[in-house]
């Protein structure tokens, strides 16, 4: 019985071919003995000389072999080819890229020249997923320079600054795509929030933002809409992302939740005049904490709480002029100011319900998202341009996720009393927690433009 046959019987999924074969080496013994030549005899099995790219190179040459005498309809030394019109004629050196190192690799020719290999086709100088092994590392925050150094160092690849450039740039068609795909008609709430990038604007480096929007459809789940740098300040700039946002398809929004940014309330309006522009709470904290010092810091967070947790607009006003008033107040003015200048939009939070409080309540989304992009981007002096920032940030954000989905693959099968550690989806994707219930709080709020089916 066969160990695909047993694990069959076994109740585990069939083994792969690759798997099969591999288990197949390891039953023979065949993969001991290397492993002993690896300990004893000092074997590389990457890199220049290594025995994992001259396993390739056999392997594809013989895979060439076997096309090109599929090509000429004869076997080399076959008695049947004397005579034929076309007939092999040597072979042409080429160096592969692999992601266990070079490969020096004898491609063959026939006379005519007529012959095509498709196992590596004509003008491939990269083999396996070496393509995907650069794009993932470019993802995980990696400059071009890096990885050049990373490939020669730990597989003894060495590939131009262009060469990686070019693969990089390679998914900038998904990313165009992704960022003109059609959207729903509404999303009752979207967050905005943004990032602080470095770009090299001309002969000097700047700093600009690089603002993410993510929406809630109606079935509560999240999805990341776009992605922006702002290349002009205020109204202008968000006129042009909420036009683009209408013209791929959204026809309203009904809580749109940001940091204040100057110009982007009146852009939501003019695109959707029925939207509700929220400050995020998180943020106003946040930014009226900045002149706390911190040793009053959570006695001044304990006062602000009577704020945001008030029942409404007069409560809130109220729980803010008595702490105004106080001595905690009259040492932090600006703290107040804080509140004071956006007092107007933050007081829509306050007249929904607890539920859909939950759910306004922050740009928490962005902010998980945020977080893990800014442990990609810190160690990047700058990016060349703006399409450079957009490409990394949604590389990186599809890397992110990749990564936990494969993680909760790993965790797919285990028994229900086990523990599972592996972290559910960050953004893209992920169901808000107690969305039925705010959905039925909005439907309420929102009688004209939201139903419930």
């Amino acid at each position: 019985m066969t160990m695909t046959n047993r694990n069959k019987d076994k109740g585990v999924l069939e083994l792969s071919p690759e798997r099969a074969a591999v288990q197949e080496l390891v039953d023979n013994g065949l993969l001991d003995e290397l492993m002993e030549k690896v300990s004893s005899d000092g074997l590389a099995l990457t890199g220049e000389g290594g025995f994992l790219p001259a396993m390739i190179k056999a392997v594809l040459e013989r895979g060439l072999q076997a096309e090109l005498s599929d090509h000429l309809g004869y076997e080399k030394g076959d008695p049947a080819g004397r005579g034929a019109a076309n007939s092999r004629n040597g072979s042409t050196p080429k160096t592969l890229a692999s992601e266990v190192g070079d490969i020096a690799l004898d491609t063959p020719r026939d006379r005519a020249g007529t012959f095509e290999p498709r196992l590596v086709p004509k003008g491939s100088r990269r083999v396996g997923g070496l393509d995907d092994m650069i794009i993932s590392l470019y993802a995980g925050g990696m400059t071009i320079r890096d990885i050049q150094a990373h490939l020669a160092r730990t597989i003894g690849t060495e590939l131009s600054h262009e060469t990686i450039s070019k693969i990089t740039d390679a998914v900038l068609e998904e990313v165009a795509e992704w960022q003109n795909r059609p959207l729903d008609p509404i999303y009752p709430v979207m967050y905005l929030d943004a990032l602080v990038v470095k770009v090299r604007d001309g002969n000097q480096v700047r700093n600009k933002a690089a603002y993410i929007a993510v929406g809630i459809d109606t079935d509560g789940v999240k999805h990341v809409l776009g992605i922006w740098v702002q290349v002009t300040e205020g109204a202008k700039f968000w006129a042009q992302v909420c036009a683009e946002l209408a013209n791929r398809g959204i026809q309203d929004v009904l809580i749109v939740c940001c940091d204040g940014l100057t110009g982007f309330p009146d852009a939501i309006e003019a695109t959707w005049p029925l939207a509700t522009v929220q400050t995020c709470v998180v943020h106003l904290i946040r930014a009226s904490m900045r002149f706390v010092s911190y040793k009053d810091r959570r006695a001044v967070a304990r006062e602000l709480k009577a704020v945001y947790t008030a029942p409404n607009a007069d409560t809130a006003e109220a729980a803010l002029l008595a702490f105004s008033e106080s001595e905690l107040g009259q040492r932090y003015p600006a703290t107040v100011s804080t509140w004071t200048n956006a007092w107007e939009r933050f007081i829509p939070f306050l007249e929904f319900p607890p539920a859909l409080r939950k759910v306004i309540y922050t740009t928490n989304s962005i902010e998980s998202l945020n977080y893990q992009l800014r442990k990609i981007i810190k160690n990047r002096g700058h990016f060349p341009n703006d399409q450079a920032v957009v490409k990394l940030l949604w590389l990186a954000i599809r890397d992110i996720e990749d990564k936990r989905a494969r993680q909760r693959a790993k965790e797919a099968g285990r028994p229900k009393g086990q523990p599972r550690k592996a972290p559910s989806k960050l953004v893209e994707g992920a169901t808000v927690q107690g969305w039925n219930e705010a959905l039925n709080q909005l439907a309420i709020a929102y009688p004209d433009r939201i139903t419930i089916q």
